[in-house]
């Protein structure tokens, strides 16, 4: 793209996950790039705070429901004055505002990425079927598996593109995989097996607990990492303490060192039942790091069965704690795998790829060459 391009991206979630490093990753690649791109949020959010912290221009945009007149004004009166080309929406209530903010802006256009694979199906008469119909100039889907859950909710395929979430290298150049064993006082040489996920009913992360007993019948002395806060942390702890000796299972909570926890892993789990990409995957991959994932959703359209991971049914924890098993029991598979798994990773889903995955959407809603 010659000129340069001026573009707003809007996230409303006021927590820490993968949506937001890649909003902020999208941002500041296209600052590096020459371009000009600045970022809406709820005040005090985490999303604000990190790209202060990056030096990337932030507003503070109040956005306390999907349908708030004060946050549309805030917003419309932002792209006028700061003549943005791209307003993007990064969530799902960014998904409103942005479309909301941009209407009748001409010169404005609308683009949304969609990061999750819940179906957007709606009764016909039921308001959340018209934002995926009105005012939204391009969807761009994290992997192919949500751009199908797009065409199912009735989104024309030509309205969608399909950008991967990306991996940020340098950022894993950091990882200290030592430093989490001696945090916990684990010794060297005892397997490690871990998640890294935002504990929500998706990621299915009881099935890893309940696949404890069956990986520690084969290796005794293996410790398991639960990496991540939320909603359903209690009930997993519980769940650990009645299927698993104690200090087997280690709940380290929400933790800024995620990837230093990817490298000590000798292999990284990923029980979801219901999954858009995963971008812990592509990070442990990157590391080279053997996975063992449920094939739901994006996860195989990077993960391919004994070639770069091991995939398995979801909700089978028997089956989970077999696959972990046979990685811990075979170094050379597990290096096999991890290997293959850095390579694809590093040459086709890196942050570059998809800020210029991005640019290029944002060259077509433009009618750029």
């Amino acid at each position: 793209m010659t000129r340069v391009v001026r573009s707003l991206h809007i996230d409303t979630e006021r927590t820490w996950r993968g949506g937001e490093q890649q909003a902020l990753y999208l941002a500041a690649g296209l600052v590096r790039r020459g371009h000009v791109a600045e970022v809406a949020g709820n005040p005090d959010s985490e999303y604000l705070r990190r790209a202060r912290a990056a030096s990337l221009t932030a507003h503070d945009v109040p956005m306390r429901t999907d349908f708030d007149p004060a946050a549309f004004r805030r917003l419309r009166r932002l792209l006028k004055d700061g003549r943005f080309d791209i307003v993007h929406g990064h969530t799902s209530r960014g998904h409103v505002m942005a479309g909301t903010a941009a209407l009748w802006l001409r010169s404005c256009k609308v683009v949304v990425t969609r990061r999750v694979d819940f179906s957007i199906r709606r009764p016909p008469l039921h308001p959340g079927r018209l934002k995926y119909r009105h005012g939204i100039d391009r969807f761009i889907a994290i992997s192919g598996a949500v751009r199908d859950v797009l065409i199912d909710g009735g989104v024309k395929p030509h309205r969608i593109a399909v950008v991967p979430s990306g991996v940020d290298l340098a950022r894993l150049a950091t990882a200290d995989a030592q430093a989490v064993r001696a945090e916990f006082g684990v010794r060297d040489g005892a397997p490690l097996v871990g998640a890294v996920a935002h504990f929500a009913w998706h990621k299915g992360l009881e099935y890893l607990v309940d696949a404890v007993p069956h990986v520690l019948e084969q290796h005794p002395d293996a410790r398991f990492f639960l990496v991540g806060d939320g909603e359903l942390a209690g009930a997993l702890k519980e769940r650990a303490a009645r299927v698993a000796p104690p200090g087997t299972v280690l709940f380290p909570g929400f933790r800024l060192d995620a990837p230093s926890f990817l490298q000590a892993f000798d292999v990284v789990a990923t029980p979801s039942v219901m999954e858009a990409l995963n971008t812990t995957n592509l990070d442990a991959m990157a590391l080279g790091r053997p996975v063992v994932a449920t094939n739901v959703g994006g996860i195989p359209e990077v993960i391919t069965d004994e070639e770069t991971g091991l995939l398995v049914p979801p909700r089978d924890a028997k089956l989970l704690g077999g696959a972990i098993s046979r990685l811990l029991g075979n170094c050379a598979l597990a290096a096999r795998l991890g290997a293959a798994a850095r390579r694809l990773v590093r040459e086709r889903f890196t942050c570059d790829a998809m800020v210029e995955g991005t640019l290029a959407v944002y060259r077509e809603v433009l009618g750029e060459p």
